[in-house]
């Protein structure tokens, strides 16, 4: 399983629009077929630079799953925040490959 971690910073002055726009971009994206699930989170930590931080998860089951997310599917959805939000948001992007899950006694996946 990988993980395509989103971090985004979104400025005060756009933080509610953005809120709104996000959830519906989220399903855009899980609408590509590409991932399982998302989760969606705030990131606690007071920022310098002001603005909330959050974070967003997408599951893809396979390497594949992600580098056609990349190729046919990303460029497009990126450039639109780009265009809505372009100087009120900084965004940095990460790769996770899970390598095992570990779950407490009595807990069932």
């Amino acid at each position: 399983m990988y993980i395509f971690n989103e971090t985004i910073n979104i400025d005060d002055a756009a933080h509610n629009e953005w809120i709104t726009w996000i959830e519906s971009h989220i399903t855009t994206i899980l609408n590509t077929g590409r991932f399982t699930s998302a989760k969606f989170s705030e990131v606690l930590v007071d920022e310098e630079m002001g603005g909330k931080t959050y974070s967003i998860q997408y599951s893809a089951k396979t390497r594949a799953d992600l580098d056609n997310y990349y190729q046919f599917d990303a460029p497009t959805l990126q450039l639109e925040s780009v265009k809505k939000f372009a100087d009120k948001m900084l965004t940095f992007r990460t790769e996770l490959k899970i390598i095992k899950e570990f779950y407490p006694p009595n807990v069932q996946n």
